[in-house]
């Protein structure tokens, strides 16, 4: 019982991990687009590429801290 809470709090983590990452990615290409308006395609590409890898890195994240519980079926 306690290891599924950990796992939890692990998955939490994580997740709270990634929105602050995207957050941040986000907030970021927003100033750089006004800064730069002629630049805003390119920065939107590489925010999305970017947003996408913290997202994944985040679901890894979750599976691995639900795998080490053994929890998974």
């Amino acid at each position: 019982m306690i290891v599924g809470s950990i796992a939890g709090i692990g998955a939490g983590l994580a997740a709270i991990g990634a929105g602050i990452g995207i957050g941040s990615i986000g907030g970021k290409a927003m100033e750089g687009m006004a800064r730069q308006p002629e630049a805003a395609s390119k920065i939107q590409t590489a925010m999305l590429i970017a947003a996408a890898f913290v997202e994944a890195v985040a679901l890894f994240a979750v599976v691995v801290a639900f795998l080490g519980t053994g929890q998974v079926n």
